[in-house]
């Protein structure tokens, strides 16, 4: 039988999702509680590798168990086990060749600038703490040049395993909120390090230092020197994946800007 599942997770005490053999990280969490459960060997995909200090609102995981368990005993039982910066969310039956990376058409990512003079330790390891300050607009028109399908090589990490660089990108957008300056973006998939890149290079010209026709310029360069800096990966949150609607998963909506950082005023 093949389950899948909704996790949420603060991603500030781990060295990411992917297993590692001395470090903490979720997918070692995770395995450990629903291995528990299940009384037998769990392993477990996910949607999207997300890298140390990384959050999740809305991962996906798939795992396969001979264990017969109701939903509502996988979930206490699991979450019981779980440390408190990690939950299961949902879980359901799929079918065998459903597959938590492969087949999800799109992913969502959103990302925290807190835009202010004084740091607020409230937010530490949860927003990247911008001092100067940043026109949300010229960063959201800066950003549209991004918008298909594009080698994205000038926003890869240098040691991104992918094959290709060459993603698609649905929706880039970037605007204000109170305190805050919010870039979310969806795409098929996300090479390491791109949108962390994007949003370092969305930095810049919101602070003035670069035009709005320079991420343009950037992308055409597909060289990864001439873009800026790898923003902090406290404010990433990875927010949706999205699957054909005829598995019937309950996957979260993209979760409403107000239920994460409150009102704009």
């Amino acid at each position: 039988m093949r389950l899948a599942a909704g996790i949420q997770y603060a991603g500030t005490r781990f060295a990411g999702w992917q297993r590692q053999p001395h470090a903490m990280t979720v997918q070692s969490v995770v395995e450990t509680a629903l291995t528990h459960i299940a009384n037998h060997p769990i392993e477990v995909v996910c949607a999207g590798r997300t890298d140390a200090g990384v959050h999740a609102t809305a991962q996906v995981i798939h795992f396969d168990t001979e264990a017969h368990r109701a939903d509502r005993g996988w979930l206490l039982g699991t979450n019981a086990e779980l440390p408190s910066d990690v939950a299961l969310s949902w879980i359901s039956p799929v079918p065998l060749a459903f597959h938590a990376r492969f087949s999800a058409r799109a992913r969502s990512y959103r990302y925290l600038i807190l835009n202010r003079p004084l740091r607020d330790p409230l937010w530490f390891g949860r927003a990247c703490l911008w001092r100067q300050p940043l026109d949300a607009k010229l960063m959201h028109d800066a950003l549209q040049c991004l918008v298909g399908t594009h080698d994205f090589s000038a926003f890869r990490a240098s040691e991104c395993q992918s094959p290709t660089a060459t993603r698609c990108i649905e929706r880039i957008s970037v605007h204000r909120h109170g305190h805050f300056v919010v870039l979310e973006v969806t795409a098929n998939a996300f090479l390491h390090h791109m949108v962390r890149n994007i949003a370092g290079s969305a930095l810049r010209v919101g602070e003035g230092a670069r035009s709005t026709e320079w991420l343009a310029e950037v992308l055409a360069s597909r060289d990864r020197r001439q873009a800026g800096l790898t923003a902090p990966a406290g404010g990433l949150y990875f927010v949706e994946v999205r699957y054909p609607s005829d598995l019937g998963l309950p996957v979260q909506a993209l979760a409403p800007l107000s239920a994460m950082i409150g009102p704009s005023d």
